[in-house]
């Protein structure tokens, strides 16, 4: 058995290796599922410790109406590697984040989970990969579209409907949002940017907090949608499995400074989770 592994029982009759994996690819890299569908159980196996440590906060978590219980035989433990540059994967983002995407997706967390990630945040803080590449991504789009020294998000400094204002004109002299195909990218531009920015560099935070980003995870995601219909297929994700908003190219790699018990669903789920 791996050492980054996690077993999951209750599992529903409905549920197929697929929806297992589907699910688990949040959490991060996934290397083999072991499923036994006559015991309603499977055992999970990651690349990464930090993986398997997402994987167990889901604990409690419903899948095909049927509520999980994950446990591990090992203890997972958080590896910072210190290093700002490197691609970005799941295991880089913040806890809040990934529970964000599931909701987006349609997957139902309770409240407690959600609670669970924010506490995760805390203890493990934002990576330094992550945050690093949320800065450049801000300052890149800023000196892009306002010119030297300007962040992207930081045009909604001002008041909500002049921002607004700013921000779609900045967008249709620019093409931001036509021409990204970054979920990160299209929500630091929003007039909503800063927020956004908050919410991914910041351990501070709460519940609804998390149900507001997967609202606008769902929303960009459908818009980004309907503007791409045109095209041929649905845009693969260039973040793990099909799970998660794709990294921008743009900044895969970044050496900037870092910077400092209700159940609820958002958003119904579309035949299975796609990319932002």
């Amino acid at each position: 058995m791996s050492a980054y592994t996690i077993l999951v029982s209750g599992i529903s009759d409905a549920t197929t290796e697929q929806h297992l994996s589907d699910f688990f690819t949040f959490c991060g890299k996934i290397t083999s599922v072991e499923y036994d569908r006559e015991k309603h159980s499977a055992a999970i196996h990651f690349e990464k410790p930090s993986a398997a440590k997402t994987a167990l906060m889901l604990n409690g978590g419903t899948l095909d109406g049927a509520h999980l219980t994950i446990t591990s035989e090992h203890e997972h433990h958080d590896k910072e590697d210190g290093s700002a540059e490197g691609h970005i994967d799941q295991t880089d983002k913040p806890r809040a984040g990934i529970a964000a995407e599931y909701l987006a997706r349609g997957y139902t967390l309770s409240d407690q989970i959600l609670q669970r990630a924010i506490e995760l945040d805390k203890q493990r803080g934002i990576s330094t990969r992550f945050l690093s590449y949320i800065q450049s991504l801000d300052t890149k789009l800023g000196e892009r579209a306002l010119g030297p020294e300007k962040t992207i998000s930081g045009k909604v400094q001002e008041t909500l409907a002049s921002a607004t204002q700013q921000a779609k004109a900045v967008d249709e002299q620019k093409g931001i949002t036509k021409t990204a195909s970054d979920y990160y990218t299209r929500a630091l531009s929003s007039p909503f940017g800063q927020k956004v920015k908050a919410f991914y560099t910041s351990t501070s935070k709460q519940v609804f907090d998390i149900h507001e980003e997967a609202r606008r995870i769902s929303e960009t995601q459908k818009a980004h949608a309907q503007g791409s219909a045109h095209g041929a297929g649905t845009e693969k994700s260039t973040g793990v499995g099909s799970a998660a908003p794709p990294i921008s190219p743009e900044v895969q790699t970044t050496t900037a400074a870092a910077a400092a018990t209700s159940t609820t669903t958002t958003t119904p789920a579309a035949d299975a989770p796609a990319a932002v």
